[in-house]
């Protein structure tokens, strides 16, 4: 989609448009409520404003759609390409790398309640693990604003990429 596109399409045809990058609905409609974007960069820039407001409930619901790290995301709707893709590294892991994934997945869930989310796009699986087991000491705050920030990346990086 081109930044043209986006500006003209209708308010439900630009928010499926946008769906795919994150799974809060009041971001999406906030987003395509600020349109027309004069712009690719001014819409990256509302779009990062917008997600550094999010908080614990928009976690909960946005997490709602990203598969485990280590885990295939099955389907064929675009959130679960593009996690696919995006988790590209942990499919060429070795059995021990996909072990301790697992392992650390199933610890960070009985911590802090939920999976753990990461930026995963341009990151090996060993820096994955890494950091699953460093966050794996943080308190619950910090956790919780450290996953938001993951999420928030990844929502950036899925609306870049969106745009051609």
């Amino acid at each position: 989609m081109n930044l043209a596109t986006f500006n003209t399409l209708s308010p439900a045809a630009a928010q499926a448009a946008i769906a795919h990058c994150v799974a809060i609905p009041h971001w999406q409609l906030a987003l395509v409520s600020a349109r027309p974007f004069f712009s690719a960069a001014a819409l990256i820039a509302e779009a990062d404003r917008l997600a550094r407001n999010w908080d614990a409930a928009d976690l909960r619901q946005a997490l709602t759609a990203h598969p485990r790290i280590g885990e295939r995301a099955s389907g064929a709707e675009k959130e679960a390409v593009l996690s696919r893709q995006e988790q590209a590294a942990m499919g060429s892991a070795d059995a021990p790398l996909k072990q301790a994934m697992q392992e650390g997945n199933q610890a960070y869930e009985a911590r802090f309640g939920r999976v753990f989310l990461i930026r995963a796009k341009g990151r090996s699986g060993e820096e994955m693990l890494s950091a699953l087991q460093r966050r794996l000491g943080q308190d619950p705050q910090t956790e919780e604003r450290e996953t938001l920030e993951q999420l928030r990346e990844i929502t950036l990086l899925r609306l870049k990429e969106s745009l051609t």
